[in-house]
């Protein structure tokens, strides 16, 4: 399975040359299994990708939730435009509104020109919850997790190997924080041994503390979360929008000094693709 990092930066894009090594755009990440393209949000790196060489009239893009910065790429997605596409779009079900209804209220004016229902290509829309199903050669299992709103994370099985994709994520709340029992550790079951964790790490431990309930983690608390579940490799995402790459690197140095008991992890960056195969 070859991963493909397209956009991770949290909230909105920055763009500019304090960050341009990590890069500026929001979440977007594919999969590619045997010519089978996973694209996994929608924010503003999605117009970064490059459809598989062999020709394919089918399109999954799997949200993790409904905020703008993981949908802002879609009505710049070219196979939205495109007849001959049929485009699928899996997001978290909602208990008030169907996800037609709240993709709807993106893709119309005020905010945007052009009506949803006027997309030339095919488009299907999944609400799905925990769920587990296949595209392709991939097993998917979406699981809620902690984050403001309607939030899934993603654990996807290709052949060989797994991907853990929970960008938005606060493994616990209480006056303790996260804690070492597996069982009440939002996400666990989604992370659990896998290849490649991509989780939120939008805060260092002392930002976090002012932080508390805002849905997102802490780079230390993603860290001891790899730890538990036994993961091969961790990448930091949802990078904070203010972030620039020096301070990225100062961050990266004084967290390398510590014995976490656990030490492949990196930050995620623009451009960078990872062979699990």
């Amino acid at each position: 399975m070859k991963v493909s990092i397209k956009g991770v930066r949290g909230s909105i894009p920055t763009a500019g040359s304090e960050t341009s090594y990590y890069g500026g755009n929001t979440a977007c990440v594919t999969l590619l299994e045997d010519d089978r393209m996973l694209i996994l949000d929608g924010g503003s790196g999605l117009q970064k990708v490059s459809l598989p060489d062999k020709p394919t009239n089918r399109i999954d893009i799997l949200l993790t939730h409904l905020h703008f910065d993981h949908i802002q790429g879609l009505g710049f997605f070219g196979s939205l435009f495109d007849p001959t596409k049929e485009v699928h779009i899996w997001a978290p079900e909602s208990a008030t509104q169907s996800l037609n209804s709240r993709l709807n209220r993106f893709l119309s004016p005020p905010f945007f020109p052009v009506m949803m229902r006027d997309l030339p290509c095919r488009l299907i829309l999944h609400d799905i919850s925990n769920s587990s199903f296949e595209i392709g050669p991939f097993s998917i299992e979406s699981r809620f997790i902690i984050h403001p709103g309607p939030t899934v994370a993603f654990r996807i099985k290709g052949k060989n190997t797994v991907v853990a994709y929970i960008p938005d994520h606060e493994q616990a709340l209480g006056p303790s924080g996260m804690i070492s029992d597996k069982k009440w550790i939002s996400g666990f079951d989604i992370a659990d041994k896998a290849d490649l964790l991509l989780h939120d790490a939008q805060y260092t431990g002392y930002e976090y503390k002012e932080k508390i309930g805002w849905g997102h983690s802490s780079m230390e608390d993603a860290i001891k979360f790899a730890s538990i579940a036994e993961v091969k490799r961790l990448l930091f995402f949802h990078h904070d929008p203010t972030r620039t790459d020096e301070q990225i690197e100062v961050i990266f140095s004084k967290l390398k000094q510590n014995d976490f008991g656990f030490e492949n992890f990196d930050f995620a960056r623009e451009g960078i693709e990872i062979d699990l195969g």
